[in-house]
Parts: C-alpha cells; structure tokens; sequence
C-alpha cells in the first residue's frame, strides 16, 4: 500500500447547535472504517510530544475534543502540520504516516478511534525503519 500526506483528510463530524450547547455524534457512515480501539490523550504537558511512530495497516481518525495540539505528519517525502482545535472535525491518518503529536494546550483532549486493536507488531516506532518500510 503506498500512501502519502495527500491521503490524510478533515472528517466533518456532524453537530447539533442549540444555545444549551452543542452535540455531535459520531456513527458508522461518518468514519470510514469500522472503529476497533477507542482512546484518548489526556493531561499532556505542553512540552510532552506524543506519537512519534507510524502504522503498518492501522487507520486512525484523531479529534480535538477539548482545546488544541498539532500532528506533525511526514510520509518519507513529505510533511505537513495540522492543527486540530474543534472538536467537529476529525484527521484521518491512513497507515503509512508518520506522526508525532505535541504543542497541547492546557486542558486538552484528543480523542482517538483506531481501526485496529492494539497489536504492537503493527507499530513502526524507528523513523529509519520507517523510511525503510516506506520503501518496500
């Protein structure tokens, strides 16, 4: 599978306005993948930077439920950031990328939903294996 940052995409996830307060939902049409593993990142010191590590074949949707960070995403060649800050929109993170996740301001909570469930053996955690990997 060759994929790149140009497969990385913003969710729309749908909200209800009402002035008590908004809702938004998620369900099976909206991510496009079935959800395996859901987890959040919470308490994370500004300075902390988390991920740091690409996927063999796990895809990811990363929400900002609460406040901000930034996912620095590279693909071998590439590389963008994303800011992520409202929490009716979702990065889709296709397997492939590498991404490291930091700059998060206080109180903030990302929201994770995997397509996989935990399998350390589909993690890629050296950047140079990942190159490699990027390679084949």
């Amino acid at each position: 599978m060759i994929t790149s940052i140009k497969n990385l995409e913003i969710i729309d996830i749908p909200k209800v306005q009402d002035p008590r307060g908004n809702l938004a939902f998620i369900e099976k049409d909206i991510i496009p993948f079935h959800i395996n593993r859901v987890y959040y990142l919470y308490d994370v010191p500004s300075s902390a930077h988390r991920g740091g590590h690409a996927h063999k074949k796990l895809y990811q949707v990363l929400v900002a439920l609460s406040g901000s960070f930034e996912v620095h995403l590279k693909d071998g060649e590439n590389e963008t950031k994303i800011t992520l800050n409202k929490p009716d929109k979702g990065l889709l993170i296709v397997p492939g990328i590498w991404r490291e996740i930091g700059n998060f301001s206080s109180g903030s909570v990302c929201l994770v939903l995997a397509s996989e469930e935990y399998d350390e053996s589909d993690y890629i955690r050296d950047y140079e294996d990942f190159k490699l990997f990027k390679r084949t």
